[in-house]
């Protein structure tokens, strides 16, 4: 069985089963599913589902229910990790560019269970955190995001901006951290440039959003736009974002963060768009807090901003912050 999972915008799970006829591009009407790698190489990201189910917060369609996986987790080794954070930082420093998005990958292997028990989670009402899965076969992978790529409709595109990071309790400090504040500004300041052409632009205040034990610095951005748009072109346009994305954002900086990630065994998927086409909107998000699984074999990929302030051990412990955050509200 095969099936994609994607938050109802009223509430609850859409679920998507197949087998899927896929597009290059979306539909007139109904309901597809669009998904893609980082690097956008799909020629058919768009997939139609032979059946729909609409399910309330909470519910699980029998075919993807289970307990929860018992896993064995390996953490990452820092030191590829620092080889590839030097190399950043030296191009940092040579102007080559701003900012890059490394990214460390911890490995488990599945003990007892399945890993299509991990659905249950999405099925939870987690806002802000918005649910996404895929399972095909023995494969797949699910996840909880807190970052959107956009939503589109009736013309207005809602974006936001999500970059800076600290633990929970830190949150007094992190309101006047100032290398976070400039790091989120780097990714807020991009948005709009990017956005200025398509129509008319507001930027809502900057606030802190609360993720359980993690806080982020989090900017909406709503544009009315001059006129209609293609999804995949906006999708082309805002993907990476720069919070996952290089600064600036060249076919060069790309290919430099792209194999700074195959360095370091990022999953292709991670941070890709995953969205949704429903009823003429289509919301899609950057798919990250993620488990991603093939057979027994689990990965779960967490990345960080690195700019001209950063610092290795400061960085090195907002990826393991992340991977316990991810980790704890799947429950594994």
């Amino acid at each position: 069985m095969n099936a994609a999972v994607f938050r109802n915008p009223d509430g609850g799970l859409v679920v998507g089963s197949g087998p899927f006829e896929r597009l290059s591009s979306p539909p007139d009407n109904g309901v597809a599913f669009y998904r893609n790698d980082f690097s956008l190489s799909c020629s058919q990201p768009w997939f139609v589902p032979s059946n729909i189910e609409i399910l309330e917060d909470g519910e699980v369609p029998d075919f993807l229910k289970g307990a929860l996986p018992n896993i064995a987790w390996e953490e990452p080794e820092v030191e590829p990790f620092a080889e590839v954070f030097a190399e950043v930082s030296q191009a940092i420093r040579s102007g080559s560019i701003e900012k890059s998005v490394p990214v460390a990958t911890a490995s488990g292997r599945l003990r007892k269970g399945s890993c299509k028990g991990l659905v249950s989670a999405l099925a939870r009402r987690n806002e802000p955190l918005r649910p996404y899965g895929w399972i095909d076969g023995d494969e797949g992978v699910v996840g909880l995001s807190p970052e959107l790529l956009f939503e589109l409709n009736e013309g207005v595109l809602r974006t936001m901006a999500l970059a800076g990071t600290a633990r929970v309790e830190e949150r007094e400090a992190f309101g006047a951290d100032e290398k976070e504040i400039r790091e989120h500004e780097f990714v807020a300041q991009t948005l709009l440039a990017k956005l200025s052409d398509l129509g008319k632009t507001l930027r809502h205040p900057r606030d802190i959003m609360e993720l359980g034990p993690l806080v982020h610095y989090h900017s909406a951005i709503d544009v009315e736009l001059r006129k209609k748009e293609s999804i995949d072109r906006l999708i082309s346009l805002l993907h990476p974002t720069p919070a996952l994305g290089p600064l600036p954002r060249t076919a060069e900086t790309l290919g430099d963060l792209v194999s700074w990630r195959r360095r370091l065994g990022c999953p292709g998927w991670f941070g890709a768009p995953f969205g949704l086409l429903k009823n003429g909107s289509f919301e899609v998000l950057v798919a990250i807090r993620m488990i991603r699984w093939q057979g027994p074999q689990i990965e779960m990929p967490s990345g960080c901003g690195v700019i001209e302030e950063s610092r290795l051990v400061n960085e090195w412990r907002e990826l393991r912050l992340k991977r316990e955050s991810v980790r704890s509200i799947f429950g594994v």
